[in-house]
């Protein structure tokens, strides 16, 4: 019931990620809805930052010698975003008396200062890498395809996520004007980006000579071999194109996310203003946007 919920207020993938957060959240708790309190929850934030189960509900220290076993704060205090989210229906349904997730830890200022607690789950907050123009070249002639060429400069020359690639229907490609129009952005909310004729160039190419004329979908970039030929390429796909580009190119990173930032961050450092840079990455406000470069740096 929830994520027919959430189906109605989020993207497809949203859906699949709260659906996977909940399912280890139920596993490691091993309770119903109804009976899962504030201790339950924090034996699961251990559980998931050492990888061991909770033993009576105690809280187990984190080996600082090595890399902890379990996921990352950041994956973790997703996870409590999501399964705090489920509570929260719950209890507007009336199916649960109160939402079990803590907001964080008391602290001895918390009469003066309501709110002030210890957050659950600290977590350090890192720049994405950006790619070198060298290492964006090495990257880009890796790419065996036209439709990953195109794909690939979506990212680094307009600064697209890459579910809005995936998400790029025929009728969003507007050529004449240079510009992309983005449907379904990140909240819903849609933008027109100007880009590069690279793209455009990468995009024929492939719109003439490697999609299939019978594709099932209007979608932009589709499976071009295989059972699956003619369908919506997957983000699991687009991550193993990337891959094994990377592996070609003899680089140690390129991800999506970072091939978005370098766009972002050389576009800063090229003299476009922090305002223009944030409607480019299609965030809501200034505050919402990646750690940007001063201008001049």
């Amino acid at each position: 019931m929830y994520l027919q919920f959430l189906a109605g207020r989020c993207r497809p993938n949203t859906v699949l990620a709260a659906a996977y957060d909940l399912k280890v959240f139920s596993a490691v708790v091993g309770k119903p809805p109804e009976e899962v309190r504030p201790a339950d929850v924090l034996a699961f934030i251990t559980a998931q930052r050492t990888g061991k189960p909770g033993v009576d509900g105690a809280l187990q220290p984190v080996d600082r010698e090595g890399q902890p076993a379990g996921v990352s704060g950041a994956t973790v205090r997703r996870r409590l975003s999501i399964v705090s989210g489920f509570f929260a229906f719950l209890q507007a349904r009336g199916d649960v008396m109160a939402d079990p997730v803590p907001r964080g830890l008391p602290t001895r200022r918390e009469r003066s200062r309501p709110g002030q607690g210890v957050p659950l789950v600290r977590v350090t907050r890192r720049l994405p890498r950006i790619l070198s123009p060298a290492e964006v070249d090495a990257l880009t002639g890796a790419l065996r395809t036209h439709r990953d060429r195109a794909m690939v400069a979506a990212m680094v020359l307009g600064g697209l996520r890459r579910c809005e690639v995936l998400g790029l229907r025929l009728e969003d490609l507007r050529a004449a004007g240079r510009r992309v129009f983005i449907a379904e952005g990140k909240g819903g909310r849609q933008r027109l980006i100007p880009m590069s004729g690279r793209f455009f160039a990468a995009a024929a190419a492939y719109l003439d000579a490697e999609r299939p004329a019978d594709a099932g979908t209007d979608r932009v970039f589709v499976v071009l071999k295989g059972p699956r030929r003619g369908q919506p390429l997957s983000a699991k796909g687009t991550d193993e194109v990337l891959t094994a580009a990377r592996r070609r190119a003899g680089l140690d990173h390129a991800t999506c996310h970072e091939l978005r930032h370098t766009c972002l961050t050389r576009l800063r450092e090229a003299g476009m203003a922090l305002e223009a840079v944030q409607a480019q990455a299609g965030h809501a406000s200034i505050e919402a946007g990646p750690d940007l470069p001063p201008h001049g740096r």
